[in-house]
C-alpha cells in the first residue's frame, strides 16, 4: 500500500524518472526556459530548486553535489558562472510554471517553466508583443519607409502593372464570363 506517499512517478520506474529528471534540469539550466508538461515541470521544479540554492555557495563539496544529479558539466558550470550571481538575492521560487494550454495530441495540460531572473520581458516590464509591434507592423499593405524609395517602387508597380491588366478584363468581356478577384484556398496547403 501507498498511504501518504505523495510523490508524483510519472509513470516511470526510479532509474528512467532520475535521467529524465537530470536532463530536464539539465535544459532548464542552460537555456532558462522549457517546455513541457505540467506535471513534469512540477516534478523538476522540485528537483532543480534546491540545486539552485546550492549553488550560491560557489565550493568544490557544492559543485560536486549539483554534478551528482544533473550528469553534465556545461550545466553545472553555467548554473554557477550565470544563474548563481544573478539569484543570490532571492530566497527562493526560482522558477515559474506559465500554462499555456492543452498539447494537440493526448490533451495534455503543457506549461512552461523559465527561470524568473532570467525572463527579460517579465523584469524589465516590456511586453514582447508590444516591442515585436514596434519593429514591424501586422498589416500587408505597403510600407513607408523614405519617399523617395516609394515613389521609385510604385512608378516603376505602375508601369508594369497596367498593361498586364487591361488585355485580361478585355478578354473576359468577349466570352461574357464573369472575372472575379476573390481568391480562393482550393488546392492551396494551410
Amino acid at each position: 500500500m501507498r498511504h501518504n506517499k505523495n510523490f508524483n512517478h510519472l509513470g516511470r520506474q526510479a532509474g528512467h524518472r532520475k535521467a529524465m529528471l537530470s536532463n530536464m534540469a539539465s535544459s532548464l539550466i542552460l537555456h532558462k526556459r522549457i517546455e513541457t508538461t505540467v506535471a513534469k515541470a512540477k516534478a523538476v521544479k522540485q528537483f532543480v530548486e534546491p540545486l539552485v540554492t546550492r549553488s550560491k555557495e560557489d565550493t568544490t563539496h557544492s559543485r560536486r553535489v549539483v554534478f551528482s544529479y544533473l550528469k553534465q558539466k556545461e550545466a553545472v558550470t553555467e548554473l554557477f558562472r550565470t544563474i548563481a550571481p544573478k539569484i543570490a538575492n532571492r530566497p527562493g521560487g526560482y522558477t515559474r510554471i506559465l500554462k499555456t494550454g492543452f498539447r494537440l495530441g493526448d490533451g495534455a495540460d503543457m506549461c512552461i517553466i523559465e527561470f524568473v531572473d532570467f525572463n527579460e520581458a517579465y523584469t524589465l516590464g516590456v511586453t514582447p508583443a508590444a516591442a515585436t509591434a514596434e519593429a514591424k507592423p501586422k498589416t500587408r499593405r505597403s510600407r513607408k519607409k523614405t519617399t523617395d524609395a516609394v515613389e521609385d517602387a510604385t512608378v516603376v508597380a505602375e508601369k508594369k502593372a497596367a498593361p498586364k491588366a487591361k488585355p485580361v478584363q478585355k478578354a473576359a468581356k468577349n466570352t461574357g464570363a464573369k472575372v472575379s478577384n476573390v481568391k480562393t484556398n482550393v488546392g492551396k496547403k494551410m
